[in-house]
């Protein structure tokens, strides 16, 4: 093997097999077979979840790579927690429980295989795990202990084969009450302090340089590219006992509403979409935790302290800065603030013609690419650029989009049409402006669900239309693609459904409306309600002040999941849910018994609208699963609605 046939690489490995194996396949080699290529599938959606990549499985073997170690012990915790769950329906003689090991180290890559003492250790580590239990080594524990809520057993130095030095084991204890735990830490010889605490001195330096890398983002995002400052002073990296609330475990930070400067305020709706812009493009880095605008924007307009923000949001970082418009330029000032020292890290003033507004960001998005050394955000940063090429830099589209915004949140007929021709204006304005085109298309689905239209499906193909004319212009238009995503659900086309969510996630994973958005109404119907709560859940700590509302998403999520008293605590949040929230807390309240709650419901239901029925519920929720939806039809009738 000479050095042009692989390469070596750092990776974290995830290896897993099953527990007595040979066993399950000598008593009945079908059962075992089908259960677990089930089990293999929802293995491979959750590594996926979680940034990772299967390499290869056979047999009852599985190895899996993940770019980050905290990753990596969370896909397999979650991953146990879904097939314990499975299992517990199965005899205790047909259990598929596999054993996890986990291991971060120094591997060699050929033909898309990983070979080596990294993969090797992770395997021997794994053969130490319990059946539906997890094992991994000292160097991965080190990177975890402190980032997730579990507990470790500490079980020794073992003897691994082919490895010249014992591996320190730790067993992963995932029962609630064990978070926090360390048992047997004691057994760790007293001289291998120095060395953790070598490595933290390590880690804290590499934390400093990828801080000073995502600040250059930041930078990069507002408008132009910075020159570091080399005589900046060292950024204080928070704590915890500073901030006062728990920080996530990635870099973080909240935008605030850029100040309107123009002294018109008629003006606040463009301050209000380069602020809106920027919060965006940052939640497209899986490793950033942006604050969603929903709950920056309520300091809009008010002083605040940054250490407040900080605290009150659960972030490191905030950005804020102004917007001025004077004539034929646009004048944007930014400071980066460590919240948790009130300290600037940068301040930047930014002057631009108004015609260079969409260059700048082409401009900006390369060189985002190049910071995170993103191979494939690269790709599709080129791609991006190709189809942009014709751009005619026309601010009066990007200011007129704008207001088509401004309109569309509104929600009523009358603002919603207005959004429609300032869009469809936009587009002629600027004929490749695909989020115009994408703007243009939600109208006529907001129309289909609101019933605006005297036509409901025409709506519906309108608003393909102008999706699929969107991304005709821009492959890389994450909104285009949640567009889809809630059409096809719509039309019962499931498998393109998902296709649609899962590439609109990968552009913008870190978007609270869109995680809320695609896991309410996209994953619940498409069988795959636990995974919609999750996203839900992670949508709403991106969005710590979201709306109520947000909480019947979440109920008929867990409806969804057979989860009823989650559902009916969800529900209840809303305080007065519309009429289809009201069904699902009814049919909530009949599925755990409570009948005359369950009534009560549809006596107020009925009241609001006296030709609600069963047959009429049945069909407008699609649901993709035949034992989603005799869930839900059972509920109803059993809550007494008519049919």
């Amino acid at each position: 093997m000479t050095t042009q046939d692989f390469k070596r690489k750092l990776t974290t490995i995830l290896h897993a097999d099953v527990k007595d194996y040979s066993r399950l396949m000598g008593e009945n080699e079908d059962a075992t077979v089908r259960t677990l290529t089930t089990y293999r599938e929802v293995m491979g959606v959750f590594i996926q979840k979680h940034r990772g990549r299967v390499v290869h499985g056979s047999g009852d073997s599985l190895l899996a790579e993940f770019v980050s170690v905290v990753d990596s012990v969370r896909c397999a915790v979650e991953i146990q927690k879904e097939l314990k769950t499975r299992n517990a329906e199965l005899p205790e003689d047909r259990k598929v429980k596999f054993r996890m090991g986990i291991n971060p180290g120094d591997v060699i890559e050929k033909d898309d295989d990983l070979h080596g003492d990294g993969v090797n250790i992770a395997a021997r580590v794994e053969a130490l795990a319990e059946g539906e239990g997890i094992c991994i080594t000292r160097t991965a524990y080190d990177h975890v202990k402190k980032k997730l809520n579990l507990g470790y057993e500490y079980l020794g130095e073992h003897t691994v084969k082919n490895i010249a030095e014992p591996v320190r084991v730790y067993r992963v204890l995932m029962d609630p009450e064990d978070a926090g735990k360390l048992i047997g830490e004691k057994s760790v010889e007293p001289e291998d302090a120095g060395k953790v605490i070598g490595e933290k001195r390590v880690e804290s330096k590499r934390g400093q340089r990828i801080a000073l890398a995502i600040a250059m983002v930041f930078i990069l995002i507002v408008g132009g590219l910075l020159i570091w400052r080399t005589a900046s002073p060292p950024v204080e990296i928070a704590t915890e006992e500073k901030m006062g609330s728990q920080l996530p475990e990635k870099l973080s930070i909240a935008v605030l509403p850029f100040t309107n400067m123009s002294g018109d305020p008629k003006q606040e709706y463009f301050s209000d979409g380069i602020t809106e812009e920027i919060i965006t493009q940052l939640a497209r880095f899986p490793d950033v935790h942006v604050i969603a605008r929903n709950s920056t924007f309520t300091y809009k307009g008010k002083p605040v302290k940054i250490q407040q923000v900080g605290q009150e949001l659960g972030v490191r970082y905030v950005l804020e800065g102004s917007v001025l418009r004077f004539g034929d330029r646009v004048r944007i000032t930014a400071q980066l603030v460590d919240a948790a020292t009130g300290g600037h890290i940068w301040a930047e003033r930014y002057d631009r013609e108004n015609e260079d507004i969409f260059a700048l960001q082409d401009d900006i998005s390369q060189h985002i690419a190049a910071a995170l050394g993103s191979s494939s955000g690269a790709l599709e940063i080129t791609e991006r650029k190709r189809v942009m090429s014709s751009d005619p830099n026309n601010l009066s589209a990007f200011d007129t989009f704008l207001r088509a915004t401004e309109y569309f949140q509104r929600y009523t007929k009358d603002d919603n049409l207005k959004a429609r021709k300032l869009a469809i204006k936009a587009t002629e304005l600027k004929p490749d402006y695909a989020q115009a085109y994408g703007g243009v298309g939600w109208t006529h689905l907001i129309d289909y669900f609101f019933r605006w239209t005297e036509s409901p499906e025409k709506s519906l193909d309108q608003a393909f239309e102008w999706a699929q004319k969107a991304l005709a212009i821009d492959s890389t238009d994450y909104e285009s693609y949640w567009l889809l995503a809630r059409i096809y659900t719509r039309q019962k086309k499931y498998d393109k459904a998902l296709a649609s969510a899962q590439r609109a996630l990968s552009l913008n994973p870190n978007s609270a409306l869109l995680l809320k958005s695609l896991g309410g109404n996209v994953f619940t119907y498409l069988g795959r309600a636990r995974e919609a709560a999750e996203m839900i859940e992670k949508a709403m700590r991106l969005d710590p002040r979201h709306s109520n509302s947000w909480y019947g998403s979440l109920g008929r999520a867990y409806y969804a999941a057979g989860q009823y008293e989650k559902a009916v605590k969800a529900l209840k949040h809303i305080g007065k849910p519309k009429l289809h929230l009201r069904l699902y807390l009814a049919a909530s309240y009949a599925q755990l018994g409570q009948t005359e709650e369950a009534q009560a419901e549809i006596a107020q239901i009925l009241k609001i609208d006296p030709k609600v029925s069963v047959d009429i519920w049945a069909e407008r929720e699609p649901y993709k699963d035949p034992v989603d939806k005799e869930r839900w039809i059972d509920g109803l009738r059993k809550a007494g609605l008519p049919e």
